[in-house]
């Protein structure tokens, strides 16, 4: 097992910002392979092995099984990251879904800020995922606030499914949820009663006037902008894929349509413009892109349109040229140099015990 601070060492600062590998030009669900940390001959065997999602049965409760059947191997799956630092691939889905598991579970059911929540269970959270997975970028403090947002979602999942709708059912609010039977009756009653106060009662009304007020939904599901991304770079090779790109293909049906007719305007400026880009008779130039000629100026303190969380304006449009060119080449040292490590190490235990046996038996 990878010690936490080879993790540190070897997983956030060394492997970096991981870049995306081979992939078919279909959904990257389950066909994606992985490439694992482990020793050189578990890595041989078990990185050109598809992992498969079989053990799910329907859209209920994960409890991610195949995750601690890893851990158990001590194989631990390489997260992968696109140039922007975005995770990609089938790890980081199934790292996600595993934050997702161990937020619901392991913190408190409480009316709480995610501030308010122990230090020690925030740790606990890390330490699980940090033994499954080699994060890389990001690290400790991208997995505690994806654990954060997956906990708040998750209390707004209980209010909306389980508390709102039976608020005259006083029989259905005095047992926590079949799905969730690891919440406990105390921590639930506390929850329903919190959810059903007039203080509540105002926060909800506020959140859903603001609610009603957004426009241009995306139709990404779990994948996000960065599996979008991802996926167009192996349908369209050559092609840059602009932020326009994504936000017009993100509120797109299956069948390439675009059902609001808000949106649907939009996305036709936006190929106008594409087209006066292509042609020179439009110039973009840093923040003034196809997307914010389309759109408007970008709102400060608001998520950049199209890209997803977490990356900021900033970030994306300062972007230097040479670290998208030999992002590759950093890629393939950095996973020379960590499996490496772990090789030298499993070697290193392996004559301790060979040298610890043989003076057993000598004495």
């Amino acid at each position: 097992m990878v010690s936490q601070q080879q993790t540190k060492d070897s997983g956030s600062k060394k492997l970096g910002m991981v870049a995306p590998q081979d992939k078919s030009s279909k959904e990257m669900k389950s066909s994606k392979k992985m490439k694992f940390a482990s020793s050189s001959t578990e890595t041989e065997q078990t990185s050109q092995t598809t992992i498969s999602d079989d053990s799910k049965t329907g859209r209920g409760i994960s409890t991610m099984p195949r995750v601690v059947k890893r851990k158990l191997q001590k194989l631990r799956p390489i997260v992968e990251y696109n140039k922007r630092g975005k995770g990609i691939g089938q790890a980081h889905s199934e790292m996600q879904s595993y934050i997702g598991v161990l937020a619901r579970s392991r913190v408190p059911l409480v009316d709480k800020k995610w501030s308010q929540i122990p230090k020690d269970v925030k740790e606990q959270i890390w330490e699980a995922v940090d033994m499954a997975f080699v994060v890389g970028q990001g690290g400790k403090k991208s997995v505690l606030t994806s654990a954060a947002k997956k906990w708040k979602d998750f209390k707004s999942t209980l209010t909306r499914h389980y508390i709102l709708p039976y608020t005259n059912d006083k029989e259905k609010l005095s047992h926590p949820p079949e799905t969730y039977k690891f919440i406990e009756k105390a921590q639930w009653d506390a929850f329903v009663a919190s959810r059903l106060s007039k203080d509540f009662e105002s926060v909800h009304s506020q959140h859903a006037q603001i609610r009603e007020k957004l426009e241009y939904n995306h139709r990404l599901s779990r994948k996000g902008y960065a599996g979008l991304e991802d996926q167009l770079e192996e349908t369209m090779p050559g092609v840059e894929i602009d932020r326009s790109t994504l936000w017009k293909r993100a509120r797109q049906d299956k069948h390439g349509n675009i059902p609001d007719p808000k949106v649907a305007e939009k996305a036709k400026l936006i190929d106008e413009l594409q087209k006066q880009v292509s042609e020179g008779k439009v110039r973009v130039d840093g923040s003034k892109d196809v997307l914010t000629m389309a759109m408007g100026p970008e709102h400060p303190g608001r998520l950049l349109r199209g890209v997803g969380a977490w990356i900021s304006p900033r970030q994306y449009f300062n972007l230097p040229k040479p670290q998208r060119v030999s992002f590759d080449d950093r890629l393939k040292e950095s996973l020379r140099v960590l499996l490496q490590e772990e090789t030298n190490k499993m070697e290193a235990r392996t004559k301790q015990l060979v040298e610890a046996e043989r003076e057993h038996f000598l004495s």
